[in-house]
């Protein structure tokens, strides 16, 4: 119950990032989709550029449009435009730090498993600190939307908790589509085998 309440509060406060999507949460990490988290430095291949950092792009820039749309509908006092640049600010800056962060442990991680004999234990302690810097920093942009989401009065919460409960809707019919696309591919193989069967 702890857990789904401070969920709930952390999507709320950064205005459908989608970091609990995480990362989008994990929402935001640059090395997978959210939830606001984008796959955008990888290919397939698992180098730079290619598909993945075309859909993270894309992502980001459905992102910013509807964050500016949502600041267009809201009418902020200048108290509340300061607040709202801080969290946005905030926000970029901690993205970037992670991007950078993980960026960091894809070169480590490539390192050490070219050894003969992996080193497991330095590469989960390397992978555990990255994780907690990076939970730091969602912490700080949480907190930070926070803070401008508790300055708001009713009538922008409202049209903020409207946003939010589209962006849900939208999570869910993605989510139901890649099931649909998962369960549908899980028994092509057994379709095929019982195809050939006479």
């Amino acid at each position: 119950m702890l857990k789904q309440s401070r969920f709930l509060a952390i999507t709320a406060a950064t205005l459908a990032l989608s970091i609990g999507t995480a990362n989008f949460a994990s929402a935001a990490t640059p090395d997978a989709p959210p939830p606001g988290g984008p796959g955008m430095m990888m290919d397939g291949h698992g180098g730079p550029g290619g598909p993945g950092m075309h859909r993270g792009h894309g992502m980001e820039m459905r992102m910013k449009k509807e964050l500016d749309k949502l600041h267009s509908q809201l009418n902020l006092n200048a108290d509340q435009e300061k607040l709202w640049q801080s969290a946005l600010q905030t926000m970029k800056q901690n993205h970037e730090a992670m991007r950078a962060s993980h960026q960091q442990m894809r070169s480590q991680m490539e390192s050490m498993k070219n050894q003969p004999i992996l080193d497991l234990n330095a590469m989960y302690a390397a992978h555990q600190k990255i994780e907690a810097q990076n939970a730091q920093l969602r912490d700080q942009t949480s907190a930070a939307w926070l803070n401008f989401y508790n300055a708001l009065n009713d009538q922008q919460k409202t049209t903020v908790s409207s946003a939010l409960k589209a962006r849900f809707a939208k999570m869910h019919e993605r989510q139901e589509k890649m099931h649909q696309r998962w369960e549908h591919h899980r028994g092509a193989p057994a379709a095929g085998a019982s195809a050939v069967q006479p």
